[in-house]
């Protein structure tokens, strides 16, 4: 049985949101597409925050609902709180107009 406490919408989606405060150490798992994937909480993670559902090296899109929110700014380990700690956010960033943030969503998520 696949666990509730984190949401990931699209199969692309390489950060899941979590609906209950999790807390680091957790093992949870989370229904990725028609899969299941473990993922071990490493930091606490407050209800509605991110976290990662697999390893994102640092420069990688970081998708969330299908859509890219932005690019890892450091290494990011799965399990990990994802915030402006370690994204950088392209919402809003007129230097990066004409980057998949500002395409067709379904184009997007394929780059």
């Amino acid at each position: 049985m696949v666990d509730r406490y984190l949401k990931v919408v699209t199969p692309e989606d390489n950060v899941a949101t979590a609906l209950r405060d999790v807390a680091a150490g957790e093992t949870v798992d989370v229904g990725v597409g028609d899969e299941s994937r473990t993922v071990e909480i490493v930091d606490d993670v407050e209800f509605g925050h991110k976290v990662a559902i697999e390893d994102i090296d640092e420069g990688d899109t970081v998708y969330k609902y299908g859509l890219s929110i932005g690019y890892a700014s450091r290494p990011i380990e799965a399990g990990e709180w994802v915030h402006v700690h370690n994204v950088d956010s392209n919402y809003g960033r007129g230097d990066l107009a004409g980057s998949a943030a500002d395409r067709d969503p379904a184009e997007a998520i394929h780059e």
